[in-house]
């Protein structure tokens, strides 16, 4: 089991996860032409890919989706808030699920969950292939105890650390952002985050990853260090998701 970033951020979000043959895109906020050359990158191609699962309808992370899905019969999957809100029951093939239940798409384990965020019925995943398993989560503005018992015990963890709370605050956004981005059905700053993976079972964990890093608003610098004084590690151990070069493949193990 791997996975790749292929782009994190406000300008476009795409994680791809695979498991023996089977290829998940985990959102796809960028533009055909993008989407491929971020793939090429990571040495895949868009007919590649197995099926796109949508986490929201939010720009960043379903812009691409109906693109995709046209130009190569790529099967989406989203639950019936998303597929309505993000205009996808059209599609060739959209597949609703039910974000309580697990489901399998190929070789992949996927387990959804629900989190508060500013969307018609928002989600996030835990991918396994039956030994190991990868957590992700962006896009929520709070920890919930559903999600942390999601996320404990995964083998490896991408984690939203949007903003520096301080910055956030003395920052140029009009006060009605600031209070959308930081509130509780926004997304996580990097104490928040801290919190969140302090209260994980993370014994298991070979990778943490602090993702959809806000470019006005935080540095990787602040994120590493967050989640480093969790981990009792060093600053570089925890890896970054940029928004331009993603993250390179990792293996879990």
């Amino acid at each position: 089991m791997r996975f790749t970033v292929l782009g994190s951020g406000s300008r476009g979000n795409a994680t791809l996860v695979e498991v023996g043959a089977t290829s998940v895109l985990l959102d796809c906020g960028f533009s055909l032409v993008q989407l491929e050359q971020r793939l090429a990158r990571a040495g895949k191609r868009a007919r590649d890919l197995t099926a796109v699962l949508v986490t929201h309808e939010h720009g960043d992370h379903a812009s691409g989706v109906t693109a995709l899905a046209r130009t190569h019969g790529v099967a989406v999957w989203a639950t019936p808030g998303t597929a309505r809100a993000a205009k996808l029951l059209d599609l060739p093939e959209c597949r609703e699920f039910d974000c309580h239940a697990p489901f399998a798409i190929g070789d992949v384990e996927v387990r959804p969950f629900p989190v508060p965020h500013d969307a018609r019925e928002p989600c996030q995943f835990v991918f396994g292939d039956g030994a190991r398993r990868l957590g992700i989560l962006t896009d929520v503005g709070a920890a919930t105890p559903h999600i942390v018992a999601s996320l404990s015990g995964c083998d490896a963890l991408v984690l939203e650390c949007n903003h520096e709370a301080a910055m956030l605050a003395a920052g140029h956004y009009p006060p009605s952002l600031k209070q959308r981005v930081g509130g509780r059905h926004g997304h996580l700053s990097n104490a928040q985050a801290a919190g969140l993976l302090a209260e994980l079972d993370s014994g298991r964990f070979q990778h943490v990853v602090a993702a959809h890093l806000s470019e006005k608003n935080n540095y990787p610098r602040l994120a590493r260090r967050a989640l480093a004084e969790v981990m009792h590690c060093d600053d570089e151990w925890i890896a970054v998701a940029d928004q331009e070069q993603g993250l390179e493949w990792r293996d879990l193990r």
